[in-house]
């Protein structure tokens, strides 16, 4: 079959996008379901800066690529060996395919699958090869989603079966956003009812990760963001103070606000110096944790004398360290409940040929959650 898709060629920094046109809306050719694999039907996707990051260099991939890791849709066809399955059923996307025979699977840290990263790494399925081609060439799949397209082949491992009931512009946001931010919270961090906490960087994940502090049981929630914008967003949302961490009294306002700092601290700016501050504003015992994508040559300044004579825990989160197939269903469940609305982190909705218009606006800090919906 075929399908349009945005594929990106050449990574670039120039900007705006809207102009260098970085993602091209062409056709490819999509080979059906191979054994263990189902085609779906994409019916929304979400713009993540995880995205962006492919797309300007900060993580390189190989290309041509078909990006988009965010989606939701419907299955339309199964490959033979597929029981989890079946046509009809509405799924989510995982950015992170788990093989679930790996030592790090084995030990419930799917985030960390072996043979998942090496596919991702090298533009495959989990399940080998690629699906994706034009002219007769291949096209690389991006985290082994490429979500941004009609219609996608993706590894049975990378799809989480949802409640038909939830829209897809909601459901794609769990398998990524909501994923990592809560995650990083609820799962790596493992907040503890009553506990304070602050969030820099008020992106979708950062969002996400307000709605999860404030869902599990926090005491306070304070954020910190160069954006007056954003910050409102988050006091809408339930935070009880903003700070802009350029400002040179902002570490002493959030001490003063939590009597020394703040238990938890979670950074999602993917920029060392954000990362810095979150690490500065955890009061004695407490917990830093990053989900932040930084370039890979990136460096921070770690004061190691806080980190031993404080006893603080720096920690490091990817898909927010769960297994999607347990975890989606439950955060899926919050929301239904009325406890984790991540509806309103959706800020944008966008046809496929916006996609650069989208992207520009997520560069520029414009935006929190843009969804391209499909008809």
């Amino acid at each position: 079959m075929q399908t349009r898709a945005a594929v990106l060629r050449e990574m670039t920094t120039s900007r705006p996008y809207q102009e260098s046109q970085p993602l091209i809306i062409e056709t490819f050719d999509l080979a059906g379901p191979e054994r263990g694999e189902a085609t779906i039907k994409v019916h929304a996707a979400g713009l993540c800066h995880s995205d962006l990051s492919t797309i300007d260099g900060n993580r390189p991939r190989p290309t041509p690529m078909v990006l988009g890791h965010e989606a939701a849709g419907e299955v339309i066809e199964v490959g033979a060996g597929v029981r989890d399955f079946s046509v009809g059923d509405h799924v989510v996307c995982s950015f992170v395919p788990s093989c679930g025979h790996c030592d790090y699977c084995a030990d419930g840290r799917a985030a960390l699958c072996g043979p998942g990263a090496a596919a991702n790494n090298s533009g495959e399925l989990l399940s080998g090869g690629r699906r994706l081609s034009q002219h007769g060439d291949a096209v690389h799949h991006h985290m082994g989603v490429s979500g941004f397209a009609e219609y996608a082949t993706v590894a049975c491992e990378s799809l989480v079966r949802i409640d038909p009931d939830i829209p897809f512009d909601v459901a794609a946001v769990f398998g990524c956003a909501v994923l990592t931010g809560v995650g990083a919270i609820i799962q790596t961090a493992k907040l503890r009812l009553g506990q304070s906490v602050l969030v820099v960087g008020l992106g979708g994940v950062g969002l996400s990760a307000v709605l999860g502090a404030l869902a599990g049981g926090a005491s306070r929630v304070i954020v910190a963001d160069l954006d007056v914008d954003k910050i409102a967003q988050a006091k809408a949302l339930g935070a009880v103070a903003g700070v802009d961490p350029r400002d040179a009294n902002a570490l002493e306002e959030i001490r003063d606000l939590t009597g020394g700092g703040v238990d938890l601290a979670a950074e999602f700016a993917g920029v060392a110096s954000a990362l810095e501050f979150a690490f500065a504003a955890t009061g004695k015992g407490g917990t830093t944790v990053t989900a932040g994508l930084q370039h890979p040559d990136a460096r921070m300044s770690l004061n190691s004398l806080a980190l031993v004579a404080q006893e603080k825990t720096l920690m490091g989160s990817y898909l927010g360290g769960h297994v999607p197939r347990l975890d989606i269903p439950e955060y899926m469940a919050l929301y239904q409940a009325g406890r984790l609305p991540v509806d309103k982190l959706i800020t944008h909705r966008l046809a496929l040929e916006d996609i650069n218009d989208g992207f520009e606006r997520l560069a520029a800090g414009k935006a929190v959650r843009q969804i391209i919906e499909f008809s």
